[in-house]
């Protein structure tokens, strides 16, 4: 098949699949005579595999590892629970993230000043005074005081 109706079949652009093949995650595929793409039924089964990763949020530089492991069906799968393990551990982390950028919007929020007006926002003065503050603080972390 062509690269379009192996687009359609798996439910990913053209350009994805040119892009996954530029990184090594898809084979170059076979050329017919008039230089098109030909894929098998390889391409189909790797591709899907690739994209069902991807929608659990596992990056390509982890789908590497994961497709050769795939190919060595005799391998110890250890390392298939250590990749996810450490992908969890990066979840929970982006969770923490996520929660305390929640918090910090949050609290700016409760700054709305009631007149509805910009020039007595709360939110935009304390985004203001972050701003000078971190500006600050990497000045002073440049500035070098000898005794």
């Amino acid at each position: 098949m062509r690269i379009g109706e192996l687009a359609e079949q798996v439910g990913v652009s053209v350009e994805t699949i040119r892009y996954y093949e530029r990184q090594g995650l898809l084979e170059n595929p076979a050329r017919s005579e008039s230089n098109y793409r030909s894929y098998g039924g390889e391409a189909t089964k790797r591709l899907g595999f690739i994209r069902q990763c991807r929608s659990l949020g596992i990056s390509l530089k982890e789908i590497q590892p994961l497709l050769k492991l795939a190919e060595a069906p005799g391998a110890y799968c250890g390392e298939v629970d250590a990749l996810l393990d450490e992908h969890i551990r990066k979840v929970r982390e982006q969770r923490r993230d996520l929660a305390k950028l929640e918090r910090q919007l949050k609290a700016l929020r409760v700054d709305c000043h009631p007149s509805m007006q910009v020039r007595g926002c709360g939110i935009l003065q304390d985004l203001a005074l972050v701003t000078e503050s971190e500006s600050r603080k990497s000045a002073d972390k440049k500035v070098s005081i000898r005794p």
